[in-house]
């Protein structure tokens, strides 16, 4: 810590983003202090075995993974406060101090760094919560290899659904995509392409009711039903992959940092440095694109340094002067006409 209590940085978030940016801030003897959360470690926690972080050619679990990536953080000074931040007020002017509560504690830091990732919409189905990585996933390329000659159904009906069906295809027998109109939102180029695979499958209109276990009690049924009729159909599968978007966890940040439509974190350029002046973005927070977790640790790498850089080369500033909407919106022109 900095003195008068002031941290040199705050890392929002943890994941591999979040513990990547509290391993380099803490070698380079900044002393970080994490606000994890409750549910410390991000999505890959929630995962079971992960086979392309590199480094481990015999794959590894998720839930074994992240206590790694907090254990390296901590070895070299990270603090760690296991709790949810619920609220954040962000200083404009550069040099000035940024203030963060967890509940009514107030925290204070010359930096931020946010790294909150994102959830992938669920379909709020009986069954995908008790079944999830037990043969429901949100991420084709991180699970396609478990279902190599099985059946697996895709669920959306926009590019990503496309894409992680025309994806899988090169792993399970047969793909189902279901969707809940005849239409799909889908790029044309990304549906035709979808058509042109040979063991793809198209039901629509149904939307999927719910999710049963077999007796081993992994993913054994999908219930359909028709958007229409009403009429149920039943479908034997092996996996159930939800391609229906991404939810970024920018609430906290969401009238103080600029975003895109989808409530990402916008960035500058090639770098995490945010609008406001000492405030970096990193991880899935920011991508909506990529998502996997050596991406995340990149960017948080990133994030690290560019705070790093910052604390060294912007003086404390005497001043108190925290975020309004109205700098948000005038921000907001800014990046437009710069954009033009």
């Amino acid at each position: 810590m900095s003195e008068k209590g002031i941290e040199n940085v705050i890392i929002i978030g943890s994941g591999p983003a979040g513990y990547t940016a509290a391993l380099y801030t803490s070698r380079a003897d900044l002393n970080p202090l994490v606000m994890e959360g409750f549910l410390w470690g991000g999505l890959l926690q929630q995962t079971t075995e992960v086979e392309n972080y590199p480094g481990f050619p015999d794959g590894i679990m998720g839930p074994e993974l992240m206590p790694k990536f907090r254990e390296q953080a901590e070895r070299f000074g990270t603090r760690f406060i296991t709790d949810e931040v619920t609220r954040v007020e962000l200083a404009r002017e550069p040099g000035g101090v940024h203030r963060v509560w967890v509940g009514d504690d107030e925290h204070r830091a010359r930096s931020i760094i946010l790294a909150m990732g994102s959830e992938p919409r669920k379909l709020g189905v009986p069954g995908e919560e008790e079944l999830s990585a037990r043969g429901i996933s949100y991420c084709a390329t991180c699970d396609a290899a478990f279902y190599r000659e099985r059946r697996v159904i895709v669920a959306g009906g926009g590019d990503s659904a496309m894409e992680e069906a025309i994806f899988l295809s090169k792993f399970a027998s047969t793909v189902k995509v279901v969707h809940r109109r005849g239409e799909f939102r889908a790029s044309k180029i990304m549906i035709d392409r979808a058509r042109e695979t040979e063991n793809i499958e198209f039901l629509t209109p149904y939307v999927i009711d719910r999710f049963e276990p077999g007796e081993h009690g992994a993913l054994e049924t999908a219930v359909l039903m028709h958007a229409e009729t009403g009429e149920q159909r039943r479908e034997e599968v092996d996996g159930t992959f939800v391609a229906i978007g991404h939810e970024p966890n920018s609430r906290i940040v969401l009238d103080q940092v600029l975003t895109d439509d989808g409530g990402y974190v916008l960035t500058e350029g090639k770098s995490t440095r945010t609008n406001v002046p000492g405030v970096f973005a990193a991880g899935d927070l920011v991508d909506h694109i990529y998502r996997q977790a050596v991406t995340a640790a990149g960017t948080g790498c990133q994030a690290a340094l560019d705070a790093e850089w910052y604390l060294r080369d912007t003086p404390p500033s005497p001043e108190a002067h925290w975020t309004s909407p109205d700098e948000i919106e005038r921000d907001a022109e800014d990046l437009a006409a710069r954009v033009k």
